[in-house]
């Protein structure tokens, strides 16, 4: 196989109300990416768009995109698998590179989430759910997600304090993110006050701080073949393995409820390609949507045995000086999560990361590092692995 790489990222500041439309606000993920790679719009040979349908009213907006970006007449598609669709955008332009197809691809992911109201957001978000037979009964992202933590508690004893020691580390790095839209500190007592808004309910055992925000932004990946990448590029990051798979819709239908089956077999299949085990992985970036999805990406992953991840947090060995840095540039819980955009973020942190480009959020000479990006409630598993 020929070997693939990543020679510019860049997103948009995340934020809670983008002023303006949604082709701006995928210029300003393109731009970034664009000059971090020095390329001129005529050297992309394709575009793939990722986001979810319908939080916003522009029918196909790959062509609409193409058009404002600069980017015709090349080809443009469009890709969506709920939140994890900028990192299935990643995927299909490894295919697109590595079949010799087009050379130079550029992944482009938004949202913006608010030109719906919190209530329709909501809805639309249970729509991911099945239609027929779940999302009638209520049954949205909060609540998938307490039903998760309600199982992990019950099988290991994981605690709501275990949950908040999550919250305190995403918010430890989103307050040095210029970029994230929660940038105040939040710590064990504000999630143990009932007192307190952090600490107030949302789904059973869920609290609004085990919980990320919606988020308008953008993010742009920029994948080439190995001879562009090594004629323009000082630091290229390497794409060394993929994995992606699926699991049932409907809860009742899956194998397990103290994980996600579609990231233990997409994190399978990415290790396998990359020729690489969980113990090789120097920094990730884990689906943290709930604190809870945070703690069974541990466990998914392999970082630590099924019912051992409250061990990985308590110790501090997924804060950045740790064994295992996770989610130092705060995770989707402070950075938000423009669905759409949110895959291209995480892999801009981690290329960021191997190109010692992170600032304040650094890790010590990163030379492999890991994407898990999920979509819808466990319906679909990305699995990304960078190398130096």
């Amino acid at each position: 196989m020929g070997k693939v790489a990543i020679i510019g990222v860049g997103q948009s500041a995340f934020v809670r109300q983008y002023p303006g439309s949604i082709r701006e606000l995928a210029f300003e993920g393109f731009k970034a990416a664009m000059l971090d790679a020095e390329l001129a719009t005529e050297q992309i040979d394709a575009s793939v768009i990722c986001s979810a349908p319908e939080y916003d009213k522009q029918r196909s907006p790959a062509g609409v995109f193409a058009e404002y970006l600069g980017l015709n007449p090349q080809p443009t598609f469009y890709v969506e698998s709920l939140c994890s669709s900028s990192s299935m955008g990643v995927r299909l332009a490894y295919s697109l590179v590595e079949s010799g197809l087009h050379d130079t691809v550029a992944v482009i992911g938004f949202q913006k989430m608010s030109e719906i109201t919190s209530s329709e957001s909501q809805e639309r978000m249970g729509r991911g759910a099945d239609i027929q037979w779940e999302s009638p009964f209520g049954t949205m992202m909060p609540a998938y997600y307490a039903m998760f933590a309600q199982a992990h508690m019950a099988t290991y004893g994981t605690t709501l304090e275990d949950l908040a020691l999550i919250r305190v580390k995403a918010s430890t790095y989103g307050q040095i993110n210029a970029l994230a839209v929660y940038r105040k500190a939040v710590t064990e007592e504000m999630l143990a006050d009932p007192e307190s808004f952090m600490a107030g309910p949302v789904a059973s055992p869920l609290r609004v701080g085990d919980c990320c925000a919606n988020a308008d932004g953008s993010s742009c990946v920029i994948v080439t073949n190995e001879k562009k990448a090594k004629a323009w590029c000082k630091k290229p990051v390497w794409i060394l393995g993929l994995g992606a798979a699926t699991a049932s819709v409907n809860l009742a239908g899956r194998e397990m409820l103290t994980g996600l089956s579609a990231a233990r077999r997409a994190a399978d299949q990415a290790y396998a390609m990359a020729g690489v085990g969980p113990a090789d992985i120097d920094v990730a970036e884990v689906h943290d949507c709930f604190t809870i999805a945070e703690m069974m990406a541990y466990e998914n992953l392999g970082f630590a045995a099924p019912g051992q991840g409250p061990e990985l947090i308590r110790s501090r060995a997924t804060y950045k000086e740790g064994q295992i840095p996770v989610n130092v540039d705060g995770g989707l819980l402070s950075k938000g999560h423009p669905i759409g955009a949110t895959g291209g973020s995480q892999i801009r942190t981690i290329v960021l990361q191997l190109r010692g480009e992170a600032g304040d959020m650094q890790v010590n000479d990163p030379a492999i590092g890991l994407v898990h990006n999920i979509g819808g409630v466990g319906l679909y598993g990305n699995v990304t692995i960078l190398g130096r």
